[in-house]
Protein backbone atom coordinates (compact mmCIF):
# COMPACT_ATOMS: atom_id res chain seq x y z
CA UNK A 1 0.00 0.00 0.00
CA UNK A 2 1.55 3.35 -0.85
CA UNK A 3 1.69 5.42 1.77
CA UNK A 4 -0.37 8.87 0.44
CA UNK A 5 -3.65 10.69 1.63
CA UNK A 6 -6.49 11.99 -0.49
CA UNK A 7 -7.75 14.81 1.06
CA UNK A 8 -11.41 14.47 0.82
CA UNK A 9 -14.65 15.93 3.01
CA UNK A 10 -15.14 13.44 6.46
CA UNK A 11 -18.28 13.03 4.84
CA UNK A 12 -17.35 11.99 2.11
CA UNK A 13 -14.86 9.82 3.15
CA UNK A 14 -17.60 8.31 5.32
CA UNK A 15 -19.96 7.51 2.23
CA UNK A 16 -17.60 6.14 0.47
CA UNK A 17 -16.57 3.71 3.32
CA UNK A 18 -20.21 2.91 4.14
CA UNK A 19 -20.68 1.87 0.53
CA UNK A 20 -23.02 4.65 0.40
CA UNK A 21 -20.80 6.43 -2.03
CA UNK A 22 -18.42 4.78 -5.29
CA UNK A 23 -17.19 7.79 -7.30
CA UNK A 24 -15.36 10.78 -6.29
CA UNK A 25 -15.52 13.81 -8.22
CA UNK A 26 -12.87 16.43 -8.18
CA UNK A 27 -12.18 19.59 -9.87
CA UNK A 28 -8.69 20.11 -8.05
CA UNK A 29 -7.42 22.94 -5.31
CA UNK A 30 -6.03 25.64 -5.74
CA UNK A 31 -2.30 24.37 -4.84
CA UNK A 32 -2.61 21.44 -7.63
CA UNK A 33 0.03 23.08 -9.37
CA UNK A 34 0.12 23.77 -13.35
CA UNK A 35 -0.99 20.65 -14.83
CA UNK A 36 -4.12 20.91 -12.46
CA UNK A 37 -5.90 17.62 -10.83
CA UNK A 38 -5.34 13.93 -11.96
CA UNK A 39 -6.00 10.56 -10.04
CA UNK A 40 -1.80 9.92 -10.39
CA UNK A 41 -2.23 7.66 -7.68
CA UNK A 42 -4.19 4.55 -7.74
CA UNK A 43 -4.26 3.85 -4.95
CA UNK A 44 -4.38 5.76 -1.78
CA UNK A 45 -6.05 6.33 1.84
CA UNK A 46 -8.94 8.71 2.20
CA UNK A 47 -7.64 11.64 4.20
CA UNK A 48 -10.55 13.09 5.69
CA UNK A 49 -10.78 16.99 5.91
CA UNK A 50 -12.89 19.51 7.32
CA UNK A 51 -11.63 22.18 5.04
CA UNK A 52 -14.20 23.60 2.96
CA UNK A 53 -16.84 20.99 4.38
CA UNK A 54 -20.65 22.03 4.73
CA UNK A 55 -23.20 19.90 5.53
CA UNK A 56 -25.68 21.81 3.50
CA UNK A 57 -23.81 20.67 0.17
CA UNK A 58 -24.33 16.82 0.47
CA UNK A 59 -27.70 14.69 -0.04
CA UNK A 60 -27.73 12.94 3.01
CA UNK A 61 -28.24 13.63 7.02
CA UNK A 62 -25.01 14.18 9.03
CA UNK A 63 -26.22 14.62 12.56
CA UNK A 64 -22.93 13.23 14.47
CA UNK A 65 -20.02 15.15 12.48
CA UNK A 66 -16.43 14.92 14.59
CA UNK A 67 -15.27 18.22 14.81
CA UNK A 68 -11.34 18.90 13.16
CA UNK A 69 -8.83 18.48 16.04
CA UNK A 70 -5.46 17.63 16.81
CA UNK A 71 -5.82 14.18 15.37
CA UNK A 72 -6.77 12.45 12.24
CA UNK A 73 -8.54 8.92 11.98
CA UNK A 74 -7.78 7.14 8.98
CA UNK A 75 -10.64 4.64 8.69
CA UNK A 76 -10.36 3.84 4.63
CA UNK A 77 -8.58 2.98 2.07
CA UNK A 78 -9.40 3.21 -2.05
CA UNK A 79 -8.10 1.60 -5.43
CA UNK A 80 -9.30 3.64 -8.45
CA UNK A 81 -10.83 1.33 -10.71
CA UNK A 82 -11.29 3.16 -13.69
CA UNK A 83 -10.60 7.34 -13.90
CA UNK A 84 -12.28 8.96 -16.19
CA UNK A 85 -12.25 12.98 -17.63
CA UNK A 86 -16.18 13.95 -18.59
CA UNK A 87 -16.62 17.44 -20.95
CA UNK A 88 -20.83 16.79 -20.17
CA UNK A 89 -22.71 18.41 -17.91
CA UNK A 90 -25.55 16.01 -18.66
CA UNK A 91 -22.97 12.84 -17.73
CA UNK A 92 -22.12 14.73 -14.63
CA UNK A 93 -25.61 14.80 -13.24
CA UNK A 94 -26.05 10.84 -14.15
CA UNK A 95 -23.50 10.23 -11.90
CA UNK A 96 -25.85 12.01 -8.86
CA UNK A 97 -27.01 7.80 -7.54
CA UNK A 98 -23.17 6.90 -7.23
CA UNK A 99 -22.32 10.10 -4.97
CA UNK A 100 -24.16 12.00 -1.85
CA UNK A 101 -23.26 15.28 -2.86
CA UNK A 102 -25.56 17.77 -3.86
CA UNK A 103 -26.82 18.70 -7.65
CA UNK A 104 -25.86 22.09 -6.75
CA UNK A 105 -22.05 21.01 -5.57
CA UNK A 106 -21.60 18.55 -8.36
CA UNK A 107 -22.83 21.52 -11.40
CA UNK A 108 -20.11 23.73 -9.51
CA UNK A 109 -17.65 21.30 -9.60
CA UNK A 110 -17.85 20.73 -13.21
CA UNK A 111 -17.94 24.31 -13.94
CA UNK A 112 -14.72 25.36 -12.03
CA UNK A 113 -11.69 26.53 -13.63
CA UNK A 114 -13.87 25.50 -17.49
CA UNK A 115 -16.44 22.69 -17.92
CA UNK A 116 -14.91 19.35 -17.18
CA UNK A 117 -14.86 17.32 -14.10
CA UNK A 118 -12.16 14.36 -13.12
CA UNK A 119 -14.22 11.32 -11.59
CA UNK A 120 -13.44 7.93 -10.09
CA UNK A 121 -15.23 4.63 -9.55
CA UNK A 122 -13.37 3.50 -6.61
CA UNK A 123 -13.30 -0.05 -4.34
CA UNK A 124 -12.80 1.01 -0.87
CA UNK A 125 -11.73 -1.04 2.03
CA UNK A 126 -11.91 -0.29 5.81
CA UNK A 127 -8.45 -0.61 7.18
CA UNK A 128 -8.16 -1.60 10.88
CA UNK A 129 -7.43 -0.47 13.13
CA UNK A 130 -7.74 2.95 12.65
CA UNK A 131 -4.76 4.78 11.53
CA UNK A 132 -4.78 7.95 13.64
CA UNK A 133 -2.16 10.58 12.76
CA UNK A 134 -1.53 13.75 14.73
CA UNK A 135 -3.08 16.46 12.84
CA UNK A 136 -0.08 18.44 11.40
CA UNK A 137 0.75 22.03 9.42
CA UNK A 138 1.86 20.52 6.50
CA UNK A 139 -1.49 18.33 5.87
CA UNK A 140 -3.72 22.07 5.92
CA UNK A 141 -3.83 23.99 2.58
CA UNK A 142 -5.64 23.15 -0.63
CA UNK A 143 -4.16 20.28 -1.73
CA UNK A 144 -5.96 16.99 -2.82
CA UNK A 145 -2.31 14.95 -2.11
CA UNK A 146 -0.63 14.29 0.94
CA UNK A 147 2.61 12.15 1.77
CA UNK A 148 1.72 10.13 5.03
CA UNK A 149 4.16 8.70 7.21
CA UNK A 150 4.74 4.92 7.08
CA UNK A 151 1.79 2.86 7.23
CA UNK A 152 1.52 0.61 10.35
CA UNK A 153 0.67 -3.09 9.93
CA UNK A 154 -2.96 -3.19 9.37
CA UNK A 155 -5.92 -5.22 8.34
CA UNK A 156 -8.17 -4.71 4.61
CA UNK A 157 -11.97 -5.44 4.39
CA UNK A 158 -14.03 -4.65 1.09
CA UNK A 159 -16.28 -2.41 2.13
CA UNK A 160 -18.85 -3.83 -0.95
CA UNK A 161 -19.06 -7.40 -1.38
CA UNK A 162 -17.74 -8.84 -5.25
CA UNK A 163 -21.29 -8.53 -6.15
CA UNK A 164 -21.95 -4.81 -5.14
CA UNK A 165 -18.96 -3.75 -6.57
CA UNK A 166 -19.61 -5.09 -9.92
CA UNK A 167 -23.08 -3.81 -10.28
CA UNK A 168 -22.20 -0.36 -9.26
CA UNK A 169 -19.44 -0.12 -11.77
CA UNK A 170 -21.55 -1.45 -14.67
CA UNK A 171 -23.90 1.61 -14.09
CA UNK A 172 -20.75 3.89 -13.89
CA UNK A 173 -19.95 2.53 -17.16
CA UNK A 174 -23.07 2.66 -18.72
CA UNK A 175 -22.93 6.17 -17.27
CA UNK A 176 -19.98 7.73 -18.45
CA UNK A 177 -19.92 5.44 -21.93
CA UNK A 178 -23.31 7.71 -23.16
CA UNK A 179 -21.60 10.36 -24.14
Amino acid sequence: MESVGFKEWSLVCDALGRGTQSVILRKGGIAEGRGGFSFRHREFFLFPTFFHEQIAEVRIAAADIPAPGSTIAIRWYARVERAVRINSLTIAEALAPLHILSPEVARERFGYKGDGLNVAFVRVFEISPVWVLQNERRFSGCCSWVGLPPLPEVRVRAALNDSAQTKLRAQFDQIVSSS
